[in-house]
């Protein structure tokens, strides 16, 4: 069956008749382009790589260039069934690269980045797990190695694909001026990064402190580290912070952290039996270790009190240190209390050395009395 009208030429592009018929395949083969992307956007597709073990940002990155690879794939075809041709193999003005071609180096260079990722992965928790390095170490390692892989990668796919690193000089050049002014943070984080796995200043499960955050190191990123802090809250900082800042590592060679714990006992306690009430509270708690044993100096007499310091080593406690000074505070007033230690008021002595002072008498039942004391 002919419908002449629909087959009828509407307008014309670059030399090519377009009909009505092809405005319908063009609008039907755009709407399917559009609806395959956001269904390789979907959780499903999600869930469907997640399977085979990839990182969630790779999964991200290869949804994302899946979902605009179709869109363009389904876009050429809708530009060809309206009657404007576009060839696969024919090359692109003022890029030299056929379509094929373009979508056969978004595939190898999706492929490089899935090689570099399952090459940290098998480094880090296969062929290095059993090796008997620091895993500190193993982690480094086996991130340069992926870092490596995914430089030469790229550089094989461009090579294979028609683009040659040689004429890519001017380019680079102008990738340097762009460093060298909108990108050079991006690029210090990164060379700091570098320098982090190299020297090793800390490691994941470290606790540090670094401009103002304090936490556990959780991830060693290219561009940043994630930092873990207490509040359960996931801080980013810049790999930059760690070359230029000072950074306070609790466990850097051994995880056995002291704590210092100020007391004050009022004036004419037994300072014996305050010594060992001391040492007793720190060992009730079970993350006081007993090698090097806790204990207790008089460090001065105060003005109100007598000053001890609490001496107590741990192992675990360095990522709960509020927690653990607190617990302890609780066992000192137990223990304090028990030997019939006092902990005063602050306490001064006045001397009046001339004058009148007057002294009133105030309870709830009896008026006030007055009196007056002549020095």
């Amino acid at each position: 069956m002919s419908f002449p009208l629909l087959e009828k030429p509407l307008f014309e592009v670059g030399g090519h008749h377009v009909t009505f018929w092809g405005l319908i395949a063009f609008a039907g083969l755009f709407a399917a382009g559009i609806i395959i992307a956001r269904f390789l956007q979907s959780d499903l597709v999600h869930r469907l790589f997640s399977r085979f073990k990839l990182d969630t940002p790779f999964i991200a990155i290869v949804t994302t260039i899946l979902s605009l690879a179709a869109l363009v794939f389904f876009t050429v075809s809708a530009v060809s069934a309206a009657g404007v041709p576009l060839y696969w193999n024919a090359p692109l003005p003022a890029i030299k690269l056929s379509l094929f071609q373009i979508f056969l180096l978004i595939a190898l260079l999706v492929g490089v980045f899935w090689l570099s990722s399952r090459t940290r992965h098998f480094l880090f928790n296969r062929l290095l797990a059993r090796s008997g390095l620091d895993r500190a170490l193993q982690h480094a390692i086996s991130q340069i190695v992926g870092y490596a892989v995914l430089v030469i990668g790229i550089i094989v796919v461009l090579e294979n694909t028609g683009i040659h690193i040689g004429t890519l000089t001017v380019f680079a050049g102008a990738v340097g001026v762009g460093v060298g002014f909108g990108l050079k943070n991006v690029a210090s984080n990164f060379i700091s990064g570098l320098v982090i796995l190299a020297e090793r200043p800390i490691a994941i499960g470290d606790r540090i402190e670094v401009a103002g955050v304090t936490g556990q190191v959780r991830q060693i990123r290219a561009r940043s580290t994630v930092i873990m802090t207490n509040d359960n809250i996931a801080m980013i900082v810049p790999n930059e912070k760690f070359i230029d800042s000072p950074v306070t590592n609790w466990t850097y060679t051994d995880r056995r952290v002291r704590f210092r714990l100020p007391v004050g006992v009022a004036y004419g306690s037994d300072v014996e039996k305050v010594r060992e009430a001391l040492i007793a509270a720190a060992l009730e708690h079970q993350a006081t270790l007993k090698d090097p044993a806790p204990d207790a100096f008089l460090e001065k007499f105060g003005d109100s009190t007598i000053d001890f310091q609490l001496i107590v080593w741990s192992d675990e406690m360095s990522r709960r240190p509020s927690r653990f000074k607190s617990d302890l505070n609780y066992l000192i007033c137990k223990h304090l209390g028990a030997a019939g230690i006092e902990i005063p008021n602050p306490q001064r002595d006045l001397h009046i050395r001339s004058g009148t002072l007057k002294v009133e008498n105030v309870t709830k039942s009896e008026p006030t009395s007055r009196s007056e004391v002549k020095l």
